[in-house]
């Protein structure tokens, strides 16, 4: 693309240059060494291209995560609202993703936002900002596997519940699923770490496959054997549907959120950063590919399913409705559990992916001091070679949160509905005092935007993260009433708050925050005696 150019200010060199197994590739460390985090590298650099774009792929489930949410996208304008609500917020989020690459390609580290979000502020308000960011960071992504943990338990009680028609589900049905899920996903990643690269390939795999097969038997199956017809393309393409209270217009950018949702986790993969050779390089390579396959893969899987509907008031009636699109499409219960099967492999891929990157995300935080107890959370376990404590405390918080959807699902729903809104807050966090610093404030690794390219694409990305924060926080329909009402930013208000509070009166005193501003040099290994 025009404008983006290899570049480095300042001193250069080729990329990291340390000794390395000639048989699997990782290095080996005869003396410490020192990664662009400024911490000692404590972590094997198991993972390669294939493997990171692997974990962004399952990580990110975007055709998986929109079948399991699609209610809320279906009832914002019908058909036309999901697809035409998907392209514009992916594109928007592109934007961040370019955004976010080029401060991975100059300081590629595990703690991702947090770290860059404490260097582009400048060192007067850093400290501050980097710590609100990476906090924001981790809530977001602790929020979003607990949401996939009940997508995961949704549509296992939903198979069952389809097989057996006089079944009730009830709340704690999805609460025992959930648990089994959130507890066999930490225990993969604590236990199976070395084999994750290898996991992640699979995951490639079986999204890619599952994709294909979704899409040719939804396009297939309707209309034969006695099936209702494919919806017409007026139907998909032009019948607009809403009756939320709200104006067209704004039921358009609110109807957003599920495309948000499912594309919005752009920073997964940079928290690898200190698990992959030549991460300047290879972590904006493997969001580009996350991004790429993502959106088409996306698209495609909701165009299929928009042309699969035959009974638009029984889908929008259900309470999981990709089940009756599914069922509607294969004239089948079968069919229905065949193509939830796919969904269901896809989203417990993607919990165990969750559990790399919050661990990981919160082992940053301890080793600056920046969370509670940074003695043990902090610390790698080198048996294992990952952080399993922070990992472990991560399923012991998503586990809390379990137990909130047994006692109201509202609750719960507010909860998880505050993702976006603390990822929104840590990648303005990040990219904003960037771009006020008029793009000045680090040493550009081999990624950048030149020029106004920069400029326009960090602005527009901080203009929609900003004004869909609004946006998103506001009730999903009217009238609405306390069983309704969006109360996603009451949880980001109150959460911050505490975080304010810690800063406040414990991690301030003493906690300096991340110090290296990028380059190839920073970026490199570097010996320590």
């Amino acid at each position: 693309m025009e404008g983006i150019a290899s570049e480095t200010k300042g001193k250069t060199s080729p990329g990291p240059q340390v000794q390395t197994d000639t048989g699997t590739g990782d290095i080996l460390p005869e003396k410490p060494l020192v990664n662009a985090s400024g911490h000692v590298q404590e972590l094997t650099r198991r993972f390669n291209l294939l493997s990171l774009a692997g974990v962004g792929l399952t990580v990110g489930s975007v055709w998986p995560a929109i079948g399991g949410t699609i209610l809320v996208a279906i009832s914002n304008g019908g058909p036309p609202g999901v697809l035409f609500e998907f392209i514009v917020v992916s594109i928007f989020y592109f934007l961040v993703a370019a955004s976010l690459a080029e401060l991975v390609s100059a300081i590629p580290t595990s703690s991702g936002v947090y770290h860059w979000a404490s260097v582009t502020p400048g060192p007067r308000f850093g400290r501050v900002v980097g710590f609100f960011a990476g906090w924001w960071n981790y809530l977001a992504w602790t929020m979003g596997a607990a949401s996939m943990a009940a997508i995961f338990g949704n549509t296992i009680v939903q198979m069952y519940a389809l097989n057996h028609p006089s079944f009730v589900a009830q709340s704690w049905h999805v609460f025992v699923v959930f648990i089994i899920a959130i507890w066999l996903g930490c225990a993969a990643v604590c236990l199976g770490n070395s084999v994750m690269p290898q996991l992640n390939k699979v995951g490639i795999f079986t999204i890619l496959t599952g994709f294909l097969i979704t899409i040719v038997v939804v396009a297939a199956m309707p209309g034969r054997g006695g099936r209702p017809p494919h919806a017409t393309s007026g139907f998909v393409w032009s019948q607009w549907t809403q009756a939320l209270g709200w104006p067209d217009g704004f039921v358009f950018v609110a109807g957003m959120l599920n495309g948000a949702y499912s594309m919005g986790a752009v920073d997964v993969i940079t928290h690898l950063s200190e698990e992959i050779p030549n991460p300047q390089r290879n972590v904006p390579l493997g969001l580009a590919i996350q991004m790429a396959i993502g959106f088409v893969t996306g698209f495609c899987y909701l165009v299929a399913i928009m042309y699969a509907i035959n009974d638009l008031d029984a889908v929008s009636a259900s309470t999981y409705p990709i089940a009756k699109i599914y069922e509607q499409a294969t004239g089948s219960t079968a069919g229905a559990c065949g193509m939830l099967a796919l969904i269901m492999v896809n989203i417990a891929l993607c919990v165990v992916g969750l559990f790399i990157t919050t661990g990981r995300t919160l082992w940053t935080l301890a080793r600056d001091g920046a969370a509670p107890f940074p003695g043990y959370l902090g610390k790698v376990d080198h048996r294992l070679n990952m952080p399993m404590i922070p990992t472990v405390a991560t399923a012991v918080l998503i586990t809390i949160l379990g137990c909130i959807y047994v006692g109201s699902t509202t609750a719960f729903n507010a909860f998880i509905g505050s993702t976006i809104l603390f990822f929104s807050s840590s990648y303005i966090a990040t990219i904003l005092p960037h771009l006020l610093r008029g793009r000045k404030g680090i040493i550009y690794g081999p990624f950048k935007m030149k020029g106004w390219v920069g400029f326009v694409v960090n602005g527009l990305a901080c203009a929609y993260l900003a004004s869909f924060f609004v946006v998103y926080s506001f009730p999903y329909y009217l009238p609405t009433d306390a069983q309704s009402m969006n109360y996603a930013c009451l949880i980001w208000g109150g959460l911050t708050i505490l975080v304010g509070l810690w800063w406040l009166f414990r991690a301030r005193k003493g906690y300096e925050g991340p110090q290296g501003t990028g380059g190839w040099l920073e970026a490199e290994e570097i010996h320590v005696s």
